[in-house]
């Protein structure tokens, strides 16, 4: 029975420590925004991409690695998902609202200067936030070609169309559809997401004057060309690595990459 007990305690102090790590602000229209903040050092934000959430990037090589070379490590669960709230108002997600939430939790960490890692359509949001936030020192676009540019880019469209109950899925849009009511996440929610994701010009996109690094795995074609969207960008590298959309952001080379492109001054 002691060591029950012990055990039970033991496990609810890790569960507590787990809890304790959650933080939250309120951003603009006082949409509760959920995030971590941990270690020391210059600060980096982590931006996850679609059906997902922050703790994403705990599955991650990434992320460790950079608590590991003394980074502060800022990982924000976008609206709509995870931890934070998740308004039933297409509205609330209307007119670059989660492009908004970062500029503020920059502003409620007081970060003078940072870096921001996006993947997938995590990059698509951050693409947008480089236009509006010069505190942004280097940046990196995961996962992601030019194709977000068009506002009528055929793909997000789809996927709007299958979210929302408006079209009927294909073999394309079923499995993440399902996949998504298997995580739990709230399926009108990603229909607002996709009908309002953000949406940067090519011409604006050339007057980012941050450090980049566009990275994305060989086999990943799902979102436009990574070497068109590399072009776009003054300030630019680009690093093409093994893997598909779904595993490149996890692993060793990925990872390593980014370190050193961080790590370089």
């Amino acid at each position: 029975m002691k060591c029950l007990s012990i055990l039970l305690l033991s496990c609810l102090s890790i569960l507590a420590y787990g809890q304790d790590k959650i933080q939250y602000f309120k951003s603009f229209d006082k949409t509760k925004i959920a995030y971590t903040d941990e270690g020391k050092g210059e600060p980096v934000v982590l931006i996850h991409g679609f059906i997902s959430s922050g703790s994403s990037w705990n599955n991650t090589v990434l992320k460790q690695a950079l608590l590991d070379q003394g980074y502060r490590v800022i990982v924000p669960d976008l609206r709509g998902n995870g931890k934070s709230d998740k308004p039933q108002k297409a509205r609330a997600y209307a007119k670059d609202a989660e492009v908004k939430d970062l500029n503020r939790l920059a502003d409620h960490l007081k970060l003078k200067s940072y870096t921001a890692i996006g993947y997938s359509r995590g990059s698509i949001v951050l693409a947008k936030l480089l236009t509006k936030d010069k505190r942004i020192g280097k940046a990196v676009l995961g996962g992601m070609g030019l194709d977000f540019t068009n506002p009528d880019w055929p793909r997000r469209i789809q996927f709007a169309d299958a979210f929302s109950g408006r079209a009927a899925l294909t073999t394309e849009t079923e499995g993440a559809v399902n996949y998504a009511k298997s995580v739990g996440a709230d399926i009108k929610v990603l229909g607002y997401l996709q009908d309002h994701q953000p949406v940067t010009a090519v011409k604006d996109l050339k007057k980012v004057e941050t450090h980049i690094l566009v990275i994305a795995g060989g086999d990943d074609h799902d979102n436009g060309s990574p070497l068109e969207l590399k072009e776009a960008l003054p300030n630019s590298e680009l690093n093409i690595i093994p893997g598909d959309h779904n595993n490149t952001w996890k692993g060793q080379v990925f990872s390593d990459s980014i370190v050193d492109f961080l790590n370089r001054k």
